[in-house]
């Protein structure tokens, strides 16, 4: 057999991988081939090539990647006959039916591709899902599984750093800009069964560092626009910026959990990268708002676009404003950026 694993480079789709090879460990003749890239690197089942001959022998297992954009892939996949399994939590559409495609896919707000796989492994490794799901911002389903686990409020404290620092080597327009190549990440972590092993070596204290280091620049820039339903930063053109837009806008979702916040910044082809989270206290409508833009996707509650021509920037915006963010927060957020 030949096993392709092809994975989200962020907290999510690493620890979910993670937790299916250490129930699933793979013959060690035959590891499998890793499938991975930054967090916009989306289209990743178009890079798995297979062998119509030999394809009855190839088993793809899928993580934390949209169906929906990957179905023409997928589609190819199948139809040379690979055996196919799906686990995700983003907007999928219709999922093809195949008897070689086993879809595990759940768009709740709520829910990452990590906690799918916590259920379907009936919890075996389940601190690894707290740290699928501190990395996506799921704080609440993060501390329930942490607190399930007996994790003390330090422990938990100590998962979630684990998971945000992850989650924040995904991003970056190159491997340039990012510490360690997410394959490579996996690589090491998954030489760990116990996550504060992991949390302690020098690679994760330096994404720790470099991570608050990169927030830090990130809380000095001030709102293009803001109001009560919703916020609008840009981020100037530099390294760190393409590595914390992620980061920064979990953070601003946090404080201001009643307001919906979209952060820009620059692409090298003249487009902007973009992060929109919906507001925490109703996170739904981000990615029906982003899939309206052509390299647009994401999840209810947290989508973005990878390359928004300037010529559409304020379509978006026009869009984003005007976008029904529902909440029922009753007291007006903090506007003090200085508090964040």
């Amino acid at each position: 057999m030949r096993y392709i694993d092809v994975f989200n480079g962020d907290a999510d789709g690493m620890c979910a991988l993670h937790q299916l090879r250490l129930a699933e460990p793979l013959p060690a003749n035959a590891p499998a081939q890793l499938v991975t890239g930054l967090k916009r690197e989306i289209d990743l089942l178009a890079r798995v090539t297979v062998d119509p001959a030999a394809a009855g022998d190839i088993v793809v297992t899928v993580l934390d990647v949209s169906l929906d954009r990957n179905r023409v892939a997928l589609d190819r996949l199948l139809a040379a006959g690979a055996s196919v399994r799906y686990f995700d939590h983003h907007f999928a559409g219709a999922a093809p039916a195949h008897p070689c495609l086993h879809a595990m896919l759940d768009s709740s707000a709520d829910v990452c591709t990590g906690m799918l796989v916590d259920r379907y492994l009936g919890g075996r490794y389940r601190l690894w899902a707290a740290v699928a799901a501190f990395g996506d911002n799921l704080i609440a389903a993060a501390q329930t599984l942490a607190a399930a686990s007996g994790l003390d409020l330090v422990r938990s404290r100590t998962l979630r750093e684990l998971g945000e620092a992850i989650n924040y080597n995904s991003y970056g327009d190159s491997e340039a800009d990012v510490m360690i190549h997410p394959r490579e990440l996996y690589r090491a972590l998954h030489c760990f069964i116990d996550p504060f092993a992991f949390h302690a070596t020098s690679t994760v204290q330096a994404l720790i560092e470099r991570r608050r280091h990169d927030l830090a620049a990130a809380l000095t820039v001030a709102p293009a626009f803001a109001d009560f339903h919703c916020a609008v930063y840009r981020l100037p053109q530099a390294p760190w910026s393409r590595r914390v837009i992620g980061t920064f806008a979990n953070t601003l979702a946090r404080e201001h959990p009643a307001r919906a916040h979209a952060v820009l910044k620059h692409n090298a082809d003249g487009t902007f990268g973009i992060s929109v989270r919906a507001p925490l206290q109703a996170p739904h409508g981000a990615d029906t708002l982003c899939r309206q833009f052509e390299t647009g996707g994401g999840r209810a509650a947290a989508a973005g676009i990878d390359r928004l021509p300037a010529s559409s920037l304020d379509e978006f915006h026009s869009g984003f404003r005007t976008m029904q963010w529902q909440t029922h927060c009753v007291q007006p957020p903090n506007n003090d950026h200085n508090g964040f």
